[in-house]
């Protein structure tokens, strides 16, 4: 075979394979795996050929149930069909394989394995997943590498078809499905000429069909049905030497060896570890080194694990082993062992002999798993009673089962250049070292690695890039703890991170700063300087914030710093590099036009005369850190939560952790990530006191402050105030107050002020922090004025306190202002059913939590369940608190039978009759709570110790678009249909945002989106309407940009009804590409109604008691401005460079939509109206 290398992840060796070898594909988006059909998708866009000559048939589904039951259909019909998941996609993926494993339909599925939402959710890999489809009756094959995702995805392929078992291939998420490595790539004429046709023509032939048509799927009674299960032992047993087969033949075309089990080692081994999965690279490489220093230890690498074959595995084994670990990744609480620990104790068992066996687990969540555990792991071995069921990579100081790692064992390949760049999040850094590894990898003999740590912040957290590169295959399967170059991208990092942990004497340091030598004395930690002398770092700064503003890149210093590190890291001629650099800079840009790529190529251009070299002052050797006093908060944020944030979360005990998962609320107010580059600056004299800018703040980083004279006589001495205008103002101080470090710096607030002259405007983070950090800490004595406008006009609603605060959503976030907006209207009696999405990992991403409380202690009460439940989720939290209360009106109905005070009765009287009104329910509820707290028996004692159900309760769904208008929609459906005095907001970005912007049913008509790489096709699927035909939903669609009183007045309108509620609020998003800028994410909302793309209206049943029309269209007629308002968004204006003859004709039709939209609505508007 000749020899193609290619820098790719693997996702993208998996999909290169499951492409060519399928001719259906059927898809939805979940995290890790939701590249693999981005990917395809692309390639099917371009018109690439399967090994059958066709462009595979690529179609999105509305749900992980959905892609198996259309993956089981095309089976039958007789379609080689594949899908891709993981996690809970994998587990909704179940039933429909049992069937397909049933009906003997070869296919293979392929998880990129992920942890499993228990006690909370992870995106990150484990084997989870795939222990629990191990009952299925698919075939299980495992890779652990990126190479092996595309060879081992190929053998499953090859073998499902002449097997007539499907397959599910796996490999860990993130770690070997994002991890890129340069690999061999197999071409597909190779793949066809491995493929067995005569099996394909005869499961053709099997196809249900009526021109020779069968019955499928009966319904079997107890006579028969057992031994219809039975049927399929003998297709079972031929799997292992099928496999084997085609193992073989992918070695002898590759030169790369694979067995069922593959053993690695001493072949006298004494100690072997059992393990499958990216573990075994990392595993593998530290036996090398061990054995090198006299150890005898080895590996059995599982492949095959479905079925398991004892032979197989029992030849694997060295017969001179003394003591077998092994290693699962995953975790059965309650069993007497994990899986593969329980499968090899009963190979042995079965066998007659065995060694001594123990087993532990490892790497839950991608925990980090790396040589100094694999040693840990052997180091256990020696012992004469080695601990079983023992953990490593954690500290369990609770149930006691870990073992302890010792630090300090490196075996990775010499010669290997490790660096690792810290970044933040949307800075660009991580595409920017994607770039680098394939620039590198393609355009050399070097093999390349990269890795990618990132927290859950949407934008604005941390990530820590790892790359490698050498001459030889790099299995280093761990971040790097011993590197030759570290770059920081964000300057205050150097305070919040040990950012040069692990860099090796004589090591390069670059760091992104506006710092002067002198500065850097004040601004770097004395132990940092210490360390840059000590170790005799290379040490080099550049502005790169500067020259991105100067070319008009903004925040975006990923092509300043990937030149730096060309030019630094001397991994290729700098020359050399940056020509490579700028052809990547116009194949990745090309599309979104010729500015963006002539920015880029100047900030490439002016990069290497700003690089400065730091000649390091001999007083740096003196440097001592000098401690910051912070403010002693609560337990959990000192001990636990600040440990997490500065990056010692690995760290932790088991002890310090809530069983169950749930966390203290409210801790985002103690990040101060100070990560914006400009914040906004009130001039007090252009104030108009509207409060629109606290109104549409995405992260309520700006608020109104209003104080008497007596509350401002401690105030600092910069702490500006107006007299307050208006009635109710009269009597106190204002002012507006930014909050620099928890501000994302987006501009919205500036950009929409509507004084005459702007009072607020955007100035750099450095120039406001020293006064504004203290005014905002002053601010915050300051008690909230609740009493003195009306809570639900746009104004009064400021003065109330914003209980989600501080999030870790992007900058100008089209979904937050919605969510923070009604936390205060109705915070202090909300519960939140949270599907799983953007706003789910903004709103509850641990440590850090954003929604609040207020000084009474009141606030959200938010959960978050899984992406498909979310209305029946909080459907069930209504129904729970709907009983408690009917239980409490039977109690408090007894009470009043009984001998009672009058004000007492009145009391019980008053909440009977009101209970169901938030506003009499609260006033009963103070009432009830001051009479009645003293009673220590009685009826009256059970009613007390129920006080936290008195006040009605104001039940809101939240979630995105994916899963109202898909996955989730049987659901809110339901919900809505029951009748039950419920509420739903729909945070609409028209994508999947939190998957990384794949196509939904709410994806408007011409619009580019993962999945709809050519455009969509179809129209936007139209909720409101839908749910309108019920009749007795009040339903609502709102844009805050475009009108804040419609916005106020149907979320009021909407908690007040008595019955369903659903609003649709427009929610600008970075996934949609808007060319403004996020900063104009809420005049993206006025154009988006103005253009007539996003009607306003309200459907109110209310009205029609009052014989009235309970639609009313909030919205003018469309502008004429659609075409404009599309070009403006990358979404929407890329198509005209990739398929311009397709973005026109989609186009157009999406401007006949919106007309023909109005038209529609305004009928419904008119109807009852006089004609003129």
């Amino acid at each position: 075979m000749k020899k193609r290398m290619q820098t790719i992840d693997g996702n993208t060796a998996a999909t290169h394979v499951a492409y060519a070898m399928s001719e259906v594909a059927t898809i939805y988006p979940i995290t890790p795996s939701s590249p693999l059909g981005e990917i395809a998708d692309n390639w099917a866009s371009k018109g690439r050929k399967n090994i059958f000559g066709q462009v595979l048939n690529i179609k999105q589904m509305q749900s992980e149930a959905g892609a198996a039951g259309a993956v089981h259909g095309s089976l039958s019909a007789g379609a080689i069909t594949t899908t891709f998941t993981a996690s809970q996609g994998l587990l909704l993926k179940i039933p429909n394989m049992y069937k397909i494993a049933g009906e003997l339909l070869p296919s293979v599925f392929h998880v990129t394995a992920r942890s499993i939402s228990a006690h909370a959710l992870s995106i990150f890999g484990d084997h989870q997943d795939v222990m629990a489809a191990r009952q299925t009756g698919f075939a299980m094959l495992a890779s652990n590498s990126v190479q092996e995702a595309q060879d081992l995805a190929l053998v499953a392929h090859l073998a499902t078809i002449e097997a007539r078992v499907p397959f599910l291939h796996f490999y860990d998420g993130f770690r070997t499905s994002h991890e890129i490595q340069k690999i061999e790539m197999i071409e597909y004429d190779d793949m066809a000429g491995l493929f067995n046709y005569d099996a394909f023509k005869e499961f053709k032939r099997r196809a249900i069909n009526p021109e020779h048509p069968d019955t499928r799927g009966t319904a079997q009674n107890p006579d028969i049905y057992f031994q219809g299960r039975e049927a399929v032992n003998s297709y079972y047993l031929k799997i292992p030497a099928i496999v084997n087969d085609y193992m073989k033949k992918v070695s002898d075309l590759t030169g790369r060896q694979y067995n069922l089990f593959d053993y690695v080692g001493d072949p006298e081994a004494d100690k072997v570890i059992v393990a499958m999965g990216s573990g075994c690279e990392a595993i593998e490489e530290s036996i090398n080194e061990l054995n090198a220093k006299g150890e005898r230890l080895g590996l059995v690498k599982v492949r095959l694990y479905r079925p398991f074959d004892r032979e197989s595995f029992l030849r694997a084994v060295p017969a001179s082993v003394e003591t077998l670990t092994v290693l699962d990744r995953t975790k059965e609480p309650g069993a007497l062992g994990e899986p593969l620990y329980t499968d090899v104790c009963t190979a042995f068992m079965e066998y007659g002999e065995s060694p001594k066996i123990v087993g532990g687990r490892y790497g839950l969540s991608s925990k980090e798993f790396n040589p100094n555990m694999i040693k840990a792991v052997f180091d256990n071995m020696k012992s004469i009673q080695p601990k079983n069921h023992f953990t490593v990579g954690i500290v369990d100081d609770v149930t006691h089962t870990s073992l302890d790692v010792q630090k300090g064992f490196h075996p990775a390949p010499k010669g290997t250049i490790a660096a690792k760049f810290w970044g933040l999040g949307a800075d660009g850094t991580v595409g920017a070292n994607q770039s680098a590894i394939a620039i590198i990898g393609d355009n050399t003999k070097k093999y390349a690695q990269g890795y990618f740590a990132y927290d859950s912040k949407k934008s604005g957290g941390l990530t820590v890039s790892h790359l490698r590169f050498g001459d030889v295959p790099i299995p280093s399967t761990y971040l790097i703890d011993n590197s030759d170059f570290v770059a920081c991208h964000k300057s205050n990092y150097v305070e919040l991170y040990d950012v040069l942990k692990g860099l090796k004497e004589g090591g390069t340091f670059l760091l992104n700063s506006p710092w002067s030598v002198k500065a850097m004395e004040k601004n770097i930690p004395g132990d940092l300087r210490k360390t840059i002398y000590d170790k005799k770092i290379k040490f080099f700064n550049i502005d790169a914030v500067k020259i991105a503003g100067e070319v008009g890149l903004g925040g975006r210093i990923n092509m300043i710093m990937q030149t730096c590190f060309f030019k630094l890291a001397n991994v290729i001629p700098v020359e050399k590099a940056i020509t490579l650099l700028k052809e990547d800079i116009k194949a990745k840009f090309g599309k979104k036009g010729e500015k963006i790529v002539s920015m880029n190529m100047e900030a490439v251009d002016k990069t290497l005369e700003n690089l400065v070299k730091i000649k390091v002052p001999a007083s740096w050797k003196k440097g001592v850190r000098q401690e910051k006093i912070t403010e002693k908060t609560t337990d959990f944020v000192d001990n636990v939560m600040r440990k997490i944030n500065a990056q010692g979360g690995d760290d932790l005990p088991v002890s310090v952790f809530e069983p169950g998962g749930v966390f203290e609320q409210g801790t985002a107010q103690y990040e101060k990530r100070g990560v914006a580059i400009n914040v906004p600056e009130w001039i007090a004299k252009n104030c108009i006191q509207c409060n629109q800018c606290a109104f549409v703040c995405p992260h309520a980083a700006i608020i109104p402050i209003v104080a008497t004279d007596e509350e401002l006589s401690a105030a600092p001495e910069n702490f500006v105030t107006i007299k307050g205008n208006g009635k109710g103002m009269e009597a106190f101080n204002f002012r507006i107050q930014v909050n620099p470090l928890d501000c994302q710096g987006c501009g919205n607030c500036a950009d929409i002020c509507p004084a005459k002259v702007v009072a607020l405007e955007m100035k750099s983070l450095a120039s406001q922090v020293e006064n504004q950090v203290d005014n905002h800490k002053f601010s915050k004595t300051i008690p909230f004025k609740t009493d003195i406008l009306k809570r639900e006009t746009v104004k009064g609603s400021q003065l109330f306190q914003p209980l989600l605060e501080f999030s870790g959503a992007c900058a100008g976030c089209g979904e937050t202002p919605y969510a923070k907006l009604l936390t205060q209207l109705f915070g202090e009696r909300m519960t939140i059913a949270n599907a799983t999405g953007c706003s789910s990992i903004w709103g509850g991403s641990a440590p850090a939590t954003p929604y609040c409380t207020n000084a009474e202690g009141e606030g959200p009460a938010w959960a978050s369940s899984l992406f498909e439940d979310a209305a029946e989720y909080g459907y069930g939290m209504m129904l729970a608190t709907q009983t408690r209360r009917n239980s409490l009106a039977i109690k408090a109905q007894k009470a009043l039978e009984t001998k009672v005070s009058q004000e007492v009765k009145e009391a019980l009287e008053g909440w009977i009759a009101g209970k169901d009104d938030a506003q009499e329910s609260k006033k009963y509820s103070f009432a009830l709570k001051t009479l009645l707290k003293d009673e220590t028996t009685g009826i009256l004692k059970e009613i007390y110790d129920e006080n936290d159900v008195f006040v009605k309760k104001s039940h809101w769904i939240f979630g995105g678009d994916g899963w109202a208008y898909d996955i989730g929609f049987g659901g809110l459906d339901h919900v809505l249909a029951s009748g039950e005095d419920i509420n739903i907001l729909v945070m609409d970005t028209e994508v999947y945002s939190n998957t990384g912007g794949q196509s939904s049913k709410a994806t408007p008509t011409g619009a580019i989106a993962k999945y709809a790489a050519t455009g969509k096709k179809i129209g936007k699927k139209d909720l409101g309407r839908m749910i309108m035909s019920y009749g007795y939903v009040y339903v609502a669609s709102i844009s805050m940009g475009a009108n804040k009183n419609q916005t106020m007045k149907a979320l009021l309108e909407a908690e007040k009804y008595p019955g369903p509620s659903l609003i649709i609020s427009y929610a600008p998003c970075i996934n949609q590409g808007i060319r403004k800028g996020m900063g104009k994410s809420q005049l993206e909302g006025k154009l988006a109604v103005e253009s007539g793309y996003w009607p306003l209206y309200r459907y109110n049943p209310e009205l029609i008691k009052e014989g009235k029309n309970p639609f009313v269209l909030d919205s003018k007629a469309p502008d004429g401005t659609i075409q404009e308002f599309l070009g403006g968004e990358t979404r929407f204006a890329a198509l005209e460079k990739s398929f311009p003859i397709e973005s026109k004709r989609l186009r157009a039709k999406i401007g006949e939509e919106v007309t023909d939209k109005y038209s529609m609505l305004k009928m419904m508007a008119d109807i009852g109206k006089e004609k003129e």
